[in-house]
């Protein structure tokens, strides 16, 4: 360490265990040093414009590139993931073109939500055997999960710059507890991917410049979660039947036949956000898709870019049928809707009946991007 701390060992057993008993799958802790290279790379990211429209990474970049600017009094981070491994490939759901493709991580309760309760208690406990303060994180604050997690040896982070550990493969939520309590910190973990480029070549939309690289524009999780806005013509192809995240690079990872099944009820998939047929989900007002995905992550990115995402998924199904429920998204009030939905039908119908409904709806279309879909 490189301050001189007097440590107590008897703290961190303790900790794990707590950590253990209320359902953390792997406990490791770090110190807050030694983050440079990271926080190089991070920038450099920023520079590059790769995190896209994501402007919250930006603006709080100098915390997020150091542990001790984000708190100056932390002495050691305590490194907690849950396992989600699903109990089938990810991959499979792929060939289902009728039905929508929900991320596995986003098929049970929202994770945020269920680890930070956790993360409490176990805070809270140390806090009162110890005397030590705390701070618990979990994915929404400025904070390098992945790198920490990779530093404590939770895992390595892998060529598609996700954390890839020899237990649970690709599968591991993550959460932190900062504290000023000094602990022991573990060995870092070792990097194992060799000469595989297997995430690499995966991607459907080469969203990876080289290996450890990622360009946040081009990744289909970005696309359809974080990105507000219309959705690029070359991304709407390779996006298939995926209408919230993609699991692609970390599914493939060979790293996975070690990979153990969740054990988190939490964390169970909803049948309803198990492959939904894309004809139901086309016809859902805000109500309904406020009350089908509540206590969902899907909830958090608004129901219109959700039906955005469907109406892709539905112009790449090849089904004809689900023409009737489109057509009636020309009519819906948010214009990224009425985009997609024109190239749905663009996609679906044959040339006649779309320039039928081309020259119905075109005359009394206002927004320019809208009516650049129909004359595109």
């Amino acid at each position: 360490m490189p301050q001189n701390l007097t440590v107590n060992p008897a703290a961190k057993d303790h900790i794990i265990t707590a950590a253990q008993k209320v359902g953390f799958d792997v406990v490791r802790i770090t110190d807050p040093f030694g983050l440079e290279e990271n926080a190089a790379y991070f920038r450099q990211f920023l520079h590059q414009q790769r995190h896209g429209s994501m402007d919250w990474m930006q603006e709080k970049a100098d915390r997020r590139a150091d542990p001790l600017v984000l708190w100056p009094d932390v002495k050691s981070i305590i490194l907690l993931g849950m396992n989600y491994g699903p109990d089938q490939d990810p991959l499979e759901n792929l060939a289902l073109k009728d039905r929508g493709n929900i991320s596995v991580y986003a098929r049970g309760k929202d994770y945020h939500d269920v680890i930070k309760k956790k993360l409490k208690q176990v805070a809270r406990d140390l806090h009162r055997r110890y005397g030590a303060e705390v701070k618990v994180f979990v994915d929404t604050a400025p904070v390098m999960e992945k790198p920490l997690a990779a530093k404590s040896g939770i895992g390595w982070q892998g060529k598609h710059t996700n954390l890839v550990s020899r237990d649970y493969g690709s599968w591991l939520f993550l959460g932190s507890i900062f504290t000023t309590l000094a602990l022991e910190p573990d060995p870092p973990g070792t990097d194992h991917c060799g000469s595989c480029t297997d995430c690499l070549n995966i991607c459907p939309t080469n969203a990876f410049p080289g290996p450890y690289q990622l360009d946040a524009r081009r990744c289909i999780s970005y696309l359809t979660i974080e990105y507000k806005g219309h959705i690029a013509e070359e991304f709407r192809k390779p996006m298939g039947n995926r209408i919230y995240g993609c699991d692609d690079c970390l599914a493939i990872c060979p790293w996975n036949k070690y990979a153990k099944k969740l054990k988190e009820p939490a964390y169970l998939p909803r049948p309803e956000l198990s492959f939904p047929e894309l004809g139901d989900l086309i016809t859902l007002n805000d109500t309904d898709f406020r009350q089908i995905f509540a206590g969902s992550p899907v909830k958090r990115i608004g129901r219109d870019y959700f039906i955005r995402n469907i109406l892709i998924a539905a112009g790449n199904s090849n089904d004809p049928a689900l023409i009737p429920k489109v057509e009636k998204r020309l009519a819906d009030p948010a214009p990224v809707i009425r985009a997609m939905a024109v190239w749905a039908l663009s996609q679906l119908c044959e040339a006649d009946q779309w320039l039928r409904l081309k020259e119905i709806h075109i005359t009394s279309e206002t927004d320019p991007y809208v009516r650049q879909e129909w004359q595109t």
